[in-house]
């Protein structure tokens, strides 16, 4: 096969520590441990298993699957899965390739049909493994991959949507993109971004996996960088298509925000951190767009632990007075937030909506996004907690072609603010 997806950074070609053999007996803690003998495994697949020395009563846990050419060791060595395991309790399960090109099945109908073989088969065994031997809990089981893991990631969500509570994939593409007929694993019109459908054509080939389910469905947060030349950038759009319509909400935003610089961050039927599905666009990345940090971005996502973003709750009521300064072709925004509430706000969007032909072009005491139309702004790091009956202020820049006023309706963290 050609050399198809690009290995990892440096740091995730490490060599792992030996691995030691083990049964349906619970591993050794604290050490990267090999599993044999652990279920139906069609593609002979290998299981390597973390479970961390303070491994919670009903764990939660997380598979960790890695990219072309890598391995489970591997993706040990290069994230920091292990290192949040440590902190949280949970058990992290990094499935391992044997084939020749070291990338996941994708592409047969075998692996894209629940039960149906392949991968998928040999994964999902290894989840049932750790549940027995941990009495894991079954409602916190997620995936997580990079390039080839993430598409993993989309097919696992796929024909198992009720043995995974959310997945994140980084760098990746929809579930179903790369299937084909031939036995060939690679699939160019896919990479090449060159396959697209409609939001319901997505979702009915995710629904095609295990027809005739009805139940919840996982949620998903998808990664990927604009510059990617292996997996090109339009396959994010298309999974943001397929995975709203799997989840029953909308194509358009519920919040935008730059949670870090170069970052564009959009989440789809709710505005926090559990939303349905989030989408985090990097500009100028390529594919190898991992970085340490994300995974604790992605546990947040997960709802296990309280690194990244801080959660954001919802006030009980506010109050917004904005007013603008104008001059021919330019105004200054002013904006005090008020929390008329009864609990402190320890993290904040404001929404609003710029009137017509205005463009922010700088601002102050938050962040902005977009710079016109919808848009939401974010806390700073000093002004980002609100006590009751306390205010922040905050302001931008803007031009216009005419309509200099101010907005006229706010949301705070999406419950909407009385104006003044």
């Amino acid at each position: 096969m050609v050399a198809v997806l690009l290995p990892l950074l440096a740091a995730v070609t490490l060599t792992a520590p030996p691995a030691a053999a083990a049964t349906r007996a619970a591993v050794p803690t604290a050490a990267l441990t090999e599993v044999t003998n652990f279920g139906t495994n069609p593609s002979n697949l290998r299981m390597y298993l973390y479970v961390p020395a303070g491994v919670t009563a009903h764990p939660a846990v997380v598979v960790a699957v890695h990219y072309c050419t890598g391995s489970g060791p591997a993706m040990y060595n290069g994230t920091e899965w292990a290192q949040l395991a440590d902190t949280y309790g949970f058990v992290v399960i990094y499935p391992s390739v044997t084939r020749a090109s070291k990338c996941f099945d994708v592409s047969s109908p075998q692996a894209l049909k629940r039960g149906g073989g392949s991968d998928p088969v040999g994964i999902k065994s290894m989840i049932d493994w750790v549940t027995r031997t941990y009495s894991a809990d079954t409602g916190k089981i997620f995936a997580t991959g990079i390039s080839s893991g993430a598409m993993m990631t989309n097919v696992l969500l796929g024909d198992y949507p009720d043995v995974f509570a959310a997945g994140a994939a980084f760098s990746g593409v929809p579930f179903g993109c790369f299937a084909t007929t031939d036995g060939s694993e690679w699939n160019s019109a896919c990479a090449n971004g060159t396959v697209t459908h409609t939001p319901r054509e997505w979702g009915d080939l995710v629904r095609g996996a295990y027809p005739g389910y009805t139940g919840r469905r996982p949620r998903m947060q998808l990664w990927h960088g604009t510059d990617d030349a292996t997996l090109r950038y339009p396959n994010f759009g298309e999974e943001i298509k397929q995975w709203t319509d799997v989840l029953g909400v909308g194509q358009t935003p519920a919040a935008t925000d730059t949670p870090a610089s170069g970052w564009t961050r959009t989440r789809y039927g709710s505005t926090g951190d559990q939303a349905p599905v989030e989408a985090i666009s990097l500009q100028g990345v390529g594919h190898n767009l991992y970085t340490y940090g994300m995974a604790s971005r992605a546990l947040t996502f997960f709802g296990l632990g309280t690194s990244g973003p801080a959660p954001q709750p919802q006030p009980g009521a506010c109050r917004v007075t904005a007013t603008t300064s104008a001059w021919s072709t330019g105004l200054t925004g002013s904006v005090t937030v008020t929390n008329t509430g009864t609990t402190t706000i320890n993290g904040w969007q404001l929404g609003f909506t710029l009137p017509a032909g205005q463009t922010i072009t700088n601002g102050w005491g938050a962040t902005y996004a977009p710079s016109s139309g919808a848009v939401t702004a974010t806390n700073a790091s000093y002004d980002g907690t609100i006590a009751p009956n306390a205010s922040v202020s905050i302001g931008y820049q803007a031009n216009h072609t005419g309509n200099s006023a101010a907005p006229a309706a706010f949301t705070l963290n999406g419950t909407a603010c009385t104006s003044s």
